[in-house]
């Protein structure tokens, strides 16, 4: 297995400071630009819209992994893409029709993803495998930083490990929550291909050190 992607999630960064917190990842090897946008309803926190990531695209060139914490999604689905949205992923319990959201993201031509709780089962995918790019397992509960990893969700990174490589599909399997440099090597036995890092990174002395200990060691 290669290198993961690492996908510092700008939710744990300096609000103050974001648009230089985007540089910095960056410059330090971050892959892509992780977004967690809250509503206050879907989940116990509200973060940013449209508008951030708008002012920060022109900052970047790295792809925006936006992850829409808000229901109902779909009102909102074309206003993230034309912010700059490269990647938009959602919850199957945000919206009444799943497999709609997805052609409706794929149709403004972005990645789609779907998220997937601690208790959500992966049968919630199975069906609509042929409209993802990415899914994304959550490791702790939605809604705020900083959490612990839950340990229990590694044998679902496996199932979907084998989902992924059943169906043939360049589907990228990506985790979300408690992401460290100790909890990281059992994400990526478990199969995952891009790690989300939050406070990891962003409260690191050394951006660079820290992405590389999360990443570790690339292999053939």
């Amino acid at each position: 297995m290669t290198r993961p992607l690492i996908a510092p999630s700008l939710l744990a960064a300096d609000f103050a400071r974001l648009a230089e917190e985007t540089r910095a990842v960056e410059a330090a090897g971050a892959d892509w630009l992780h977004m967690d946008v809250m509503d206050g309803h879907f989940v116990p926190n509200i973060s940013f819209g449209p508008l951030v990531i708008k002012a920060l695209k022109r900052h970047t060139n790295m792809p925006m992994d936006v992850h829409l914490m808000i229901a109902p999604a779909d009102p909102y689905i074309t206003a993230f893409a034309e912010a700059g949205a490269d990647h938009i992923s959602v919850h199957p319990e945000s919206g009444p029709h799943l497999h709609r959201t997805l052609q409706s993201i794929r149709a403004l031509g972005k990645k789609a993803g779907v998220v997937l709780n601690p208790a959500t089962p992966i049968e919630a995918i199975t069906y609509v495998l042929d409209l993802i790019d990415i899914i994304m397992v959550m490791t702790v509960n939605p809604g705020f930083g900083g959490q612990s990893f839950i340990a229990s969700q590694l044998p679902k990174i496996a199932a979907l490990r084998q989902m992924i490589d059943s169906s043939g599909r360049p589907i990228i399997l990506q985790i979300d929550g408690g992401i460290t440099p100790v909890t990281a090597p059992a994400a990526r036995a478990a199969g995952a291909t891009c790690l989300i890092a939050g406070t990891a990174i962003f409260a690191a002395p050394d951006y660079a050190a820290a992405i590389a200990a999360i990443a570790g060691p690339a292999t053939g």
